[in-house]
């Protein structure tokens, strides 16, 4: 396993880290697709024991992660090994406007200590900071009015936080903001969680124009030598699938490099990443990303220029920018919505669209007909994208400020083109 050094600490820190947010339920799969289904504590333990027995030490969870349940499945699994064999990095995930209470903020942060069977966290983040539709009015009111970041830093002084940072999706007036309080000694940020993925190191202010490109963001950290850690170098689970041309290209290159090889090469290369989340469902990813970092084979110059070209394709692709993280679920009108986009965007991926001829063409008939039996399997009926009313409860939800009913609508239009004849 590749490790990176702290500056902060000197913790050897795995380059690839256990993101604790798809965990495996015991009907199978991930509670996305069985959200009754309880967690597989027993699946989670064989992989807490496998990544740590394959040099991963470092495991991010979270308070708002599968269901709430993420923190206690964790804490199970992690402390059947001794303490000091790895780092554990939770949220304060106070998005609730009830929880931006002090009390409640500071009953949060307990939570995560009692539920994870600890005393201290190695790594504390500010969840999400940049969202909402008012983003500096919600950052406040989170962390600022209520004096919590203060008491978040009084906790760091008593040992209870050993780093201190946020992840970062958003308004990057925000970013900025937090930086400059770094640079003026406001506040001191031990490391930052940012997205990054060779789609989104140019693209992500194309793909989504309230998004910033990971380039600015690791660009203005790394100037600065703060730590970044990474969340999404699959983008959701897209880069894990590529259509037949984006494949040819890949394997031009390394025969034998799987997309998600690429794309993990490519997340782990910059100087100053401290890290690498994966939210890991099933062994053969945990074993197939260990096998990626032990070692770690930088990407060179030359592979680089391949993936932007290919980054350059994806994008022309016109998928939706969800990263399957479940944020926006429930939704009260019961449609599965991140089901729906990866429905989407893997027929996508896949070069499954039904996209040209019309009634009279035979190959027409038969790719709509293999995507709306696709789509009436993946999706049940009553939870499909024409259920969606547009009260937009989930727009303030998502990371990635998707216009959730505005493509909701576009899918469903799409689908009843395709039910016409």
């Amino acid at each position: 396993m590749t490790y990176r050094t702290n500056p902060n600490t000197g913790d050897k820190v795995s380059l690839l880290g256990f993101g604790m947010m798809r965990l495996p339920v015991e009907a199978g799969g991930t509670e996305r697709e069985h959200p009754d289904s309880p967690i597989d504590q027993t699946a989670v333990n064989e992989m807490v024991d496998y990544a740590l027995a394959h040099g991963v030490n470092f495991f991010d969870t979270s308070p708002a992660y599968c269901q709430g349940n993420s923190e206690k499945v964790t804490g199970i699994a992690l402390s059947r090994h001794p303490r000091s064999s790895y780092y554990i990095s939770t949220k304060l995930s106070n998005f609730s406007p009830d929880s931006w209470k002090r009390e409640e903020s500071q009953a949060m942060f307990e939570r995560s200590l009692r539920y994870l069977q600890t005393d201290y966290v190695d790594y504390l983040l500010l969840h999400s900071i940049g969202g909402g539709r008012d983003a500096l009015a919600t950052f406040n009111g989170r962390y600022i009015d209520n004096g919590i970041l203060d008491w978040l830093v009084e906790q760091k002084q008593k040992g209870r936080i050993r780093n201190l940072g946020f992840s970062y999706h958003g308004d990057v007036r925000i970013f900025d903001m937090l930086l400059r309080w770094h640079d003026e000694g406001k506040y001191h940020w031990d490391f930052v969680l940012i997205e990054l993925n060779y789609v989104d190191w140019n693209y992500a202010n194309e793909i989504n124009p309230r998004n910033t490109d990971a380039s600015y963001l690791y660009g203005e950290l790394h100037k600065r030598g703060i730590p970044a850690n990474v969340m999404e170098p699959l983008l959701g689970g897209r880069l894990a699938k590529q259509p037949t041309p984006i494949l040819h290209e890949m394997k031009k290159m390394d025969i034998n490099a799987t997309p998600a090889e690429w794309a993990f090469r490519f997340a782990g290369t910059p100087e100053g990443i401290l890290t690498v989340l994966s939210g890991m469902t099933y062994i053969e990813h945990l074993q197939e990303n260990c096998r990626t970092y032990s070692p770690l084979r930088p990407i060179t110059p030359d592979e680089d220029a391949m993936l932007m070209r290919l980054a350059e394709q994806i994008v022309g692709m016109k998928a939706v920018p969800c990263t399957a993280c479940n944020y926006c679920m429930p939704c009260p009108y019961g449609l599965n919505i991140p089901i729906i986009f990866s429905y989407y965007n893997n027929c996508l991926a896949e070069e499954l669209m039904p996209i040209a001829g019309g009634s009279e063409d035979r190959e027409f008939r038969k790719a709509r007909r293999r995507w709306l039996l696709g789509y009436g399997r993946a999706v049940e009926p009553a939870r499909q994208a024409d259920h969606c009313i547009g009260c937009n409860h989930c727009i303030p939800h998502c990371p990635q400020r998707i216009d959730i009913p505005a493509e909701m609508q576009r899918i469903d239009s799409f689908v009843e083109q395709l039910k016409q004849g």
